[in-house]
């Protein structure tokens, strides 16, 4: 598949701070792509490179074959949404969703059809002739994203845009805006510090920290395969252990508490620490030959109470042998993670 967006050796720097370090990056045509990392990783500063607002100190942005590293924001393909709405708090919705329509010249008529047809898409028909005060927070989000479609760009650029959100309605609007991007077909751009925003919504993702991309892959690669430490700690939780000269990650949910007697095999350890988590428990095991791990199980059976009594007890941890991955030397993170 065409690549809609590449960024080729992208730098970028303020001063003493490099924020973009040597960046590669391609994105397919109709794909939901995300770019994650905490703050302060270069994610953010990569979109605005993308989208105008910010100039590479070198490198190029190339936008579905054409450079586009020098044109101005306005004269490139792609919308932005962000995180504050930006929305006319003196417009109607019409109005808001319309704007670019009217600056391109398209006809009262045309732009009354098109913008009731994208209100449509975003499940907001008959709220045409409100203002964005009268409307919720998840609602006026709807609006910020119809205003950027409606002009059909080649990129829809998302700046961590449900970050002002309740837990509840962000988790709704994930699972809308997939199906959102899946209907139209167009290449979302995404940035998140929240993984499981990334891991629920994305085709693929690129994890960054400190100007660098750890890792791309899809969601279950990046997760199950964690190419670098960073990666391992950042996606999800992992437990890290050296054991005979090699360093290995494994999951939580991968490893198996069972009782000390039962078995010869494994690692010997006692519960430090229990959490009850409703559906799930969370056990911290001190582990006899020096480390700790942290195990996931699933309360099928089950009470809080049978889970805490297990703290200070001995038991043995067991993963398979598949669900461990090697980290390979922090200085030289890769594209994808090896099973050993």
């Amino acid at each position: 598949m065409a690549a809609d967006v590449r960024v080729e050796q992208a730098r970028k720097t303020y001063g003493d701070v490099v924020a973009v370090d040597s960046v590669d990056l391609e994105v397919a045509a109709g794909e939901f792509f995300t770019l994650l990392g905490p703050s302060g990783s270069g994610k953010t500063t990569t979109l605005r490179m993308i989208a105008g607002f910010e100039q590479p100190d070198s490198g190029r942005i190339v936008l579905g074959g054409d450079d586009i590293t020098n044109r101005p924001p306005y004269s490139r393909d792609v919308n932005t949404v962000f995180q504050d709405y930006a929305l006319f708090p003196h417009m109607t919705v019409a109005e808001n969703v319309g704007y670019g329509l009217k600056v391109k010249g398209v006809s009262r008529r045309g732009r009354a059809a098109q913008v009731e047809e994208v209100l449509r898409m975003v499940r907001l028909q008959g709220y045409g002739t409100r203002k964005p005060i009268q409307l919720s927070g998840g609602q006026r989000q709807r609006v910020a994203l119809a205003r950027s479609i409606v002009n059909q760009p080649k990129v829809l650029l998302l700046d961590e845009p449900l970050g002002a959100l309740d837990l509840k309605l962000r988790q709704e609007m994930q699972v809308f805006l997939k199906a959102l991007q899946r209907d139209l077909g167009m290449t979302f751009l995404y940035v998140t510090h929240d993984q499981e925003e990334a891991l629920t919504m994305s085709d693929h993702l690129a994890v960054f920290n400190e100007g660098s991309i750890e890792q791309i892959g899809t969601p279950a690669e990046v997760y199950e395969r964690p190419a670098t430490e960073f990666v391992a700690g950042f996606v999800g939780t992992s437990n890290i252990l050296e054991r005979n000269g090699r360093r290995f990650t494994v999951r939580p949910e991968k490893v198996r508490l069972v009782p000390a007697t039962d078995v010869e095999i494994g690692e010997p350890g006692q519960i430090r620490d229990v959490v009850y988590l409703g559906a799930l428990t969370r056990y911290v095991v001190d582990l006899d030959a020096g480390g700790e791990l942290v195990a996931l199980q699933q309360n099928l059976e089950s009470s809080s109470a049978d889970a805490l009594e297990q703290k200070g007890r001995p038991v043995r941890l067991t993963w398979r042998p598949e669900h461990t991955f090697t980290i390979p030397p922090r200085e030289t993170p890769v594209q994808g993670g090896t099973t050993l």
